[in-house]
């Protein structure tokens, strides 16, 4: 019983993030019209959601390879942004840290796994770790303060109100999160 009830609640929770990722991933993807960022963000969610979505025991073993191959054209694309100015950094390190789970994923001892041996170099996932939880910290505390003060028109360039581009990225940072802290 506990096994099952265990089962159903880990199965729960992948869906809810694949869900969470798939839909930042389609306000990314409608608000990517001219912005670089936008495109990548949208990569970045769709492929978090297929990362996230329960298997079961086996029939993945296509998906961290391509997965893998998708993740280091997001890296490459993350460079060709890194022009525009380091405030796309982040991409790079979104980018990076899905390549490393996914090479994690296809070696066996990534998430997903019911005891995994070991969750890859701990002290590089404790690092991604703390810098997903500042992230998502600090987007979380930037939506709270913005409250009245943003404007419910589109930012300038974004394709969308300020607030909800600030949502789909803490939402985006969580579900990076959540999937680091099952490895």
């Amino acid at each position: 019983m506990h096994g099952s009830a265990t089962s159903l609640a880990t199965s729960v929770s992948s869906w809810l993030l694949v869900l969470l990722c798939a839909a930042s991933g389609a306000y990314c993807l409608r608000r990517a019209r001219g912005s670089g960022g936008a495109a990548a963000e949208a990569v970045m969610g769709f492929g978090m959601a297929l990362m996230a979505v329960p298997l079961g025991g086996g029939g993945d073993g296509w998906r961290a390879p391509v997965l893998g191959v998708v993740f280091l054209g997001a890296t490459l694309h993350a460079l060709w942004l890194l022009r525009g100015g380091p405030h796309h950094a982040h991409h790079l390190v979104g980018s990076l840290t899905m390549v490393y789970m996914a090479l994690l994923a296809g070696t066996g001892s990534g998430h997903g796994q019911e005891h995994p041996q070991a969750a890859g170099p701990p002290l590089l996932t404790g690092a991604l770790l703390l810098y997903y939880a500042g992230y998502v910290m600090l987007g979380g505390t930037r939506l709270i303060t913005a409250g009245d003060a943003v404007s419910p028109r589109p930012a300038a360039g974004r394709g969308g109100p300020a607030v909800l581009v600030r949502a789909c990225r803490l939402a985006m940072g969580m579900g990076m999160l959540a999937m680091l802290l099952t490895m």
